[in-house]
């Protein structure tokens, strides 16, 4: 096998590896369940702090 079919071969061989890497990594993923978003409450105590330290505040929020 010469050199050119051999980096073929090896560089096939790790796009395989990465797509399934990837796939698992999405199943993985996507077996965590719904996506929930955050709490209100706890953005609102994010603006809160933004607030306390900014000047431009009292139109953001």
């Amino acid at each position: 096998m010469d050199r050119s079919k051999l980096v073929a071969v090896v560089t096939g061989i790790i796009s395989l590896l990465l797509a399934v890497g990837y796939l698992v990594l999405v199943q993985l993923l996507d077996f965590r369940g719904e996506m929930v978003p955050a709490p209100l409450s706890s953005l609102l105590s994010w603006s809160t702090i933004f607030c306390l330290n900014s000047t431009v505040c009292p139109g953001f929020f």
